[in-house]
């Protein structure tokens, strides 16, 4: 069905989301429940007739901001943006749920541009796209021309173009300084996702606003890792990684045309999926390479600069910078177009001295010393990103004055080189079993009577011990890194022999009985993700997902639309998670409006249904729970079933394995034997304490009341590095049930 033939429904549609109160436009526009960060505060700052320079990083929600007042107010919002692409991709957007929109550009023809206008002055649009150049062309006709329109706001999108301070300066952005000459009474907001503190005070200084608010969201991607790498040879170590992400979309920056052109030709000799996109192809090549990438027809992008701006494609799991960018600004920029999504997704920079000649050679500005002062300073601090021993994302959060920790355990340089961390209480635990075995045993029986193993090989008095079974919590692996860290520390030694035992020093007395705290590295690997994980708290239909991303492709090329437009990854994670089976449960699904749901729902519907009666599954949407309104899920209506692999998790469990020993008795992963033993957490036939200590408890509590329950990630960036992904899954199965409303202070 063609965007065309939508025409009637559509109209009808149009009529119930014409003024309404934002949550309404939310959910039955959008397919949301909740506004992220403080999306709403700024829209209700808007509607009381106030400007606002917002700053949100790239995918952080910037177009809700203006596109929610626009259908809450009379009248027609007029969208400043810079570039074609971006028009378009974000009025397909909003025709597909049901608004009308529309856009001015040199790309149409005049009967085009004839009838838009014509829809304009019969207030027929709520939202209308146009480039700056439109604004202020022709001496200002179109701006005298909205005189005679019934405006509701201006939204001016990538606000850093008007400042000469910033990274992508656009001297006709400085015209949009008569918008409030002209239209004082008309509510501005500026938006950007990349400006520093300079950039910030000329926007505001050139848009002329008064009565206005800065809104400041976090810079940081949390789900993006970033990594960088030697230049030498890359071209192999871009390969295998590659290969390994053959099913995933992404996108490689270039420096020049040629590079692009090279790159991409070695990269399908390899066999790889990818087109070159430059401003130097035809612009009909150009349109074709972009529609089959954001189609998913080609898998690759191997782009200069010129690509990407303004290009939502929302699964975008990687993007690769092979050679450096100019600043710093760009590079955030360019790397957020991966994980738009909110899942994992990569930023690998392949980094080489050679790139800084050249590119301090084209940051020279003739005639202007000042502009390139400014241009080898960016340079400077993108050099500085790539040689820094410290934390990658500190130092990037910092670049646009924002605070972060030493740590985020996301980026090579954390990866590689862990910090020293409080382990008093694993040291403590681990000394104590020493002494507890009069200092006889080796480092793996230590273990073992951590674990509460129940291999033949552990004497029967030893099960009787205090530190019998206190070390459940962790991985074997990880308790057997703890006494290596304490061997090499010198709070442990080991005897000489063949078969070493595990012996005290000065230095453990001090910690087992003067309290002396203990500092030691985390087990951490240094490996780039070979397949992303998607940290949620249930599991997912794999075989499901990707059958409805071919569902979704295939609408796609009979729409001729991108495929995310018409739902994103996360839209498709949350049916293949929650499994809706009547179209009564859509509107809780992410994504799903009321006109999507007329439209797509029976077709998505469908499926999840098939699925489910081929491998007879249950409904999981009592599961999907809005954050604002938390529901305790009682024992007795507990949605997930007591399935065969779960009981054969459960019964290892009971029998004295460890949850790493299941896993590798299984061939499944730790977060799969974790998510099992939660569901009896859930059911109360395990009990929490086992698995989570009462001081993280409380922590975990504090966390999952303030960020919500559905992304683990969210939750392990937000608490401290001992606190482990399982005992966060641990925990949300106890609070799921009510039976903790608070730890004990």
């Amino acid at each position: 069905m063609e965007l065309r033939h939508s025409h009637l429904i559509l109209q009808h549609y149009f009529i119930m989301i014409t003024i309404a109160a934002p949550h309404q436009i939310l959910e039955s526009v959008f397919g949301y429940t909740e506004f992220r960060h403080n999306q709403e505060e700024i829209i209700t700052h808007l509607l009381s007739g106030k400007d606002a320079i917002v700053l949100m990083p790239t995918g952080g929600g910037k177009s809700l901001c203006y596109q929610v007042p626009a259908l809450c107010l009379p009248g027609v919002t007029i969208v400043v943006s810079p570039l074609i692409a971006l028009m378009k991709d974000q009025v397909d957007a909003l025709v597909l749920s049901g608004v009308k929109a529309a856009f001015l550009n040199s790309s149409q023809s005049g009967g085009e541009q004839s009838f838009i206008l014509q829809q304009l002055q019969r207030n027929e649009l709520k939202l209308l796209y146009v480039a700056p150049e439109r604004l202020v062309g022709d001496d200002m006709q179109f701006l005298r021309y909205l005189q005679d329109i019934k405006l509701s706001l201006f939204a001016i999108d990538e606000a850093h173009c008007i400042s000469q301070w910033g990274h992508d300066f656009r001297p006709e952005y400085r015209v949009l300084s008569q918008l409030k000459e002209k239209f004082p009474a008309i509510p501005i907001i500026a938006l950007t996702a990349t400006a520093d503190a300079v950039t910030k005070k000329d926007i505001i200084e050139q848009l002329h606003v008064t009565d206005y608010r800065v809104f400041e969201n976090s810079f940081n991607r949390p789900n993006i890792s970033y990594y960088i790498k030697p230049k030498r040879g890359y071209y192999d170590v871009l390969a295998e990684y590659l290969e390994e992400h053959k099913d995933d979309s992404g996108i490689i920056y270039c420096l020049s045309r040629a590079a692009t052109e090279k790159l991409a030709e070695d990269l399908r000799e390899d066999g790889f999926s990818a087109a070159a996109y430059h401003a130097g192809l035809e612009k009909t090549i150009r349109d074709e390479r972009q529609d089959l990438f954001l189609k998913d027809d080609i898998r690759i992008m191997v782009a200069t600069i010129a690509f990407g701006m303004g290009i939502n494609k929302s699964n975008v799991r990687f993007v690769v910078h092979a050679d450096l960018p100019k600043n710093i600004e760009g590079y955030y920029q360019e790397t957020g177009r991966a994980g738009r999504d909110g899942l994992p997704s990569e930023a690998i920079l392949f980094y080489g001295a050679g790139d800084v000649m050249k590119l301090k050679n084209f940051a020279q500005v003739d005639n202007n010393p000042e502009q390139t002062q400014i241009l080898l300073k960016k340079l400077d601090k993108m050099v500085q990103l790539c040689e820094t021993k410290t934390c990658r994302r500190k130092y990037l959060l910092n670049y646009f004055g924002e605070e972060a920790p030493d740590y985020c355990g996301s980026c090579d340089n954390c990866l590689s080189k862990p910090e020293l961390q409080e382990s008093t209480v694993v040291a403590q635990k681990i000394l104590s079993t020493v002494y507890r075995l009069n200092q006889k045993f080796g480092m793996r029986y230590v273990v073992d009577i951590l674990k509460g193993s129940n291999s033949e090989k552990i004497r029967e008095e030893h099960k009787k011990l205090s530190v019998y079974g206190v070390g459940k919590d962790k991985p074997k692996e990880e308790w057997l890194h703890y006494v290596k860290e304490l061997l090499h520390y010198g709070y442990l030694q080991a005897s000489d022999g063949e078969f070493p035992v595990m012996k005290l020093t000065e230095k453990s007395n001090n910690v087992l009985f003067k309290a002396e705290k203990v500092f030691l590295t985390a087990p951490v690997q240094v490996t780039i993700a070979k397949e992303p994980v998607i940290y949620q708290q249930y599991a997912y239909e794999k075989e499901l997902f990707e059958e409805l991303k071919k569902l979704r492709n295939k609408i796609a090329h009979e729409e001729n639309v991108p495929a995310y437009l018409i739902f994103s990854d996360s839209s498709l994670l949350d049916l293949a998670t929650y499994l809706p089976l009547s179209k009564n449960d859509l509107p809780k699904i992410s994504g799903f409006g009321a006109f999507k749901i007329e439209r797509y729902g029976d077709q998505f519907l469908e499926k999840v249904q098939d699925y489910c009666n081929d491998h007879s599954l249950d409904t999981r949407i009592e599961l999907k729970q809005p954050t604002r309104t938390k529901k305790t899920v009682t024992t007795r209506e507990r949605p997930e079933r007591a399935t065969d692999t779960k009981k054969a998790s459960y019964e290892m469990y009971r029998s004295g394995k460890t949850i790493s020993e299941i896993a590798t008795d299984r061939g499944l992963a730790l977060t799969t034997i974790e998510g099992h033993l939660s569901y009896y957490i859930t059911s109360g036939e395990l009990d929490v304490n086992i698995f989570v200590p009462k001081d993280k408890q409380e922590l975990i509590a504090v966390a999952v009341e303030k960020f919500g329950r559905l992304s683990l990630k969210l939750l392990k960036d937000n608490l401290p590095e001992e606190i482990s992904y399982g005992e966060i899954r641990m925990m949300i199965a106890h609070l799921a049930v009510g039976a903790l409303k608070r730890p004990e202070r």
